[in-house]
């Protein structure tokens, strides 16, 4: 069996891979959706907020 190194914490950015568009498309839908089907005010907040930022970064790729 090989060894297999891996760096604790590292990640891939998002915005680098070939379906990044697709990607990001869909976690904004998810994201508008939680926030419509959310009972607490505050937690449709954050859902909102975070599609917000995902909305800019989709504008930023295309």
């Amino acid at each position: 069996m090989n060894s297999q190194y891996c760096k604790v914490g590292s990640v891939t950015p998002i915005t680098s891979g070939t379906h990044a568009v697709a990607i990001l498309e869909y976690r904004y839908q998810n994201f508008l959706e939680k926030a419509a089907g959310a009972m607490d005010s505050r937690l449709a907040e954050f859902f909102e907020r975070k599609a917000k930022d995902l909305k800019k970064v989709l504008e930023s790729l295309v």
